[in-house]
């Protein structure tokens, strides 16, 4: 007979995405160096009253207005070898833009050819000069890494390849595809695997990470239970990793994402009794709020912010929301969002100026070993009787293979020897099997565990009453206890299936 501790999946990461709606044209300069036609596109945002947030040496990046009602869009021109390539792309969760980024190429393209026409060689002159002398040239490293991706993106392979500022994501979502074909190759099934292969995969479930098995609290986030899961996870990570590993640095963002899924494990571990978690939604969780907290501050271009900050609300409230329903692992979500809020405010004075190391260091050294040894703490606070009772439920397992060692005994045993395994052994260790269920059935466990014990301690009844039967059928040689013997053996074996199909 199989253990009879069970274990509910839960999804700790539904989530919603969709593919950024963008539009692109490629034109070549026409005439003007890099640097006059740079000038010209400046002048051309101008006019059209779209923010310039980040100026550099081959391209431009600006914001549409933020208008009530409507998104704005990011704009980016990115010259190479005296070709422009215009892109207008949504800043929100949108999956449709009704043709608004269409509108902004035609309008920058229009706007760009009034602007030149007007403007006389010897003006454009003194406008090179002067934007010479106010630009520095500040380069967001948000645009940098996206850039990079635009031109290497041309394959789709390149996102899954570490780059200077794109280093530990790639490294992250191949670790989490890898795991996942590994165990898919291993016998795992790609759309649902089953809950066992999971826990022998490193789930992180309380009985077991509790009682000696830490590890599972890393190991989970690199489990999924499904192609889809797996899928909605890694452009979550793929999405802010592109915004925000570029602005922390590649160190800064591994120790963020370890530390928030940590916290999530352990929170998910506090809240849920009798679960199996995996997924890597509580880290990537913590890493929204790392860039949550950055919004707040001036780290980044007010433009910016409003945009990001309203993409990124959607998609923290969504989610929020969503997992109201059931099934999916909000307690990881806040626990990852909240340790990474804290996590993003610690990084601020490195993030603003690195003279002083020591305390930029100490700071977030402080901040990350405070969240784990307090989410520690609560868990220490947990009632630990499911864990006792996993403990008792591997003794009942042990006494049950005594009790059925009737079963096992020769054909050549005599009538005394049957009579003696019968009672000597068979009874005394059925009936110790029902009062160590019945003294397990008065530990603080979920309702669905007491409605199963009641099963169990039915289960020691129907075999103690069959034992007894048999005892007479050999003492007193009476087949007429045969037909209930047969009886009492059917009740068994339908328990014993209803149990273990639960």
């Amino acid at each position: 007979m199989k253990s009879f501790i069970f274990y509910t999946l839960i999804n700790p990461d539904t989530m919603a995405f969709g593919l950024t709606p963008s539009y692109s044209i490629v034109f070549p300069i026409e005439g003007y160096t890099q640097e006059e036609f740079l000038v010209l596109a400046h002048e051309t945002l101008q006019k059209l009253n779209w923010k310039v947030s980040i100026s550099a040496n081959d391209g431009l990046e600006a914001l549409t207005p933020f208008r009530r009602g409507a998104r704005n869009e990011r704009i980016r021109l990115q010259i190479e070898e005296g070709v422009v390539t215009l892109k207008s792309e949504s800043l929100g969760s949108e999956m449709i833009d009704w043709g608004r980024n269409k509108r902004n190429t035609t309008y920058f393209v229009s706007t760009y050819d009034e602007v030149r026409s007007a403007i006389t060689p010897g003006e454009l002159h003194e406008m090179l000069l002067h934007f010479n002398e106010s630009s520095d040239n500040a380069s967001d490293p948000g645009l940098n890494i996206l850039s990079g991706r635009e031109d290497a993106g041309k394959s789709f392979f390149a996102l899954f390849i570490p780059t200077k500022d794109y280093f530990i994501t790639p490294i992250l979502i191949d670790l989490n595809i890898l795991v996942f074909i590994v165990m898919v190759a291993s016998g795992a099934n790609i759309i649902v695997p089953n809950v066992q292969t999971l826990i022998d995969w490193g789930a992180n479930v309380r009985t077991l990470t509790f009682n000696g098995e830490q590890w599972r609290l890393f190991t989970n986030i690199f489990l999924h239970y499904g192609i889809l899961h797996l899928l909605f996870n890694m452009y979550a990570m793929l999405y802010i990793g592109v915004l925000l590993e570029p602005r922390l640095g590649r160190w800064r963002f591994l120790t963020a994402y370890i530390i928030t899924g940590l916290v999530a494990s352990l929170m998910s571990a506090y809240w849920h009794e009798n679960t199996a978690s995996a997924g890597a939604s509580g880290a990537i969780f913590g890493m929204y709020g790392v860039f949550f907290s950055m919004l707040t501050t001036n780290l980044i271009n007010k433009e910016q912010r409003k945009a990001f900050m309203a993409s990124i609300g959607v998609f923290i409230g969504y989610n929020l929301i969503n997992g109201l329903k059931g099934g999916i692992d909000n307690a990881a979500h806040i626990g990852g969002l909240l340790s990474g809020v804290l996590i993003g405010y610690s990084f601020y004075p490195a993030l603003k100026s690195d003279k002083n190391w020591k305390t930029n260091l100490a700071l977030p050294a402080i901040c990350c070993i405070a969240l784990l040894v307090v989410s520690s703490w609560a868990c220490t606070k947990v009632s630990n009787d499911m864990v006792v009772y996993e403990e008792k439920m591997k003794s009942f397992a042990a006494i049950e293979r005594q009790a059925l060692k009737f079963y096992e005994m020769p054909q050549s045993s005599s009538r005394e020897e049957y009579l003696a395994e019968l009672k000597n052994r068979g009874l005394h260790m059925w009936n110790k099997d029902r009062d160590l269920m019945l003294e397990m059935d008065k530990l603080d466990l979920p309702k669905e565990i007491h409605k199963r014990n009641k099963s169990i301690i039915a289960y020691c009844d129907l075999r103690i009453k069959s034992y007894e039967l048999i005892y007479r059928y050999i003492e007193e040689d009476n087949s007429a206890y045969k037909s209930q013997i047969e009886q009492y053996n059917s009740s068994i074996d339908s328990l014993i299936k209803s149990l273990n199909a639960k």
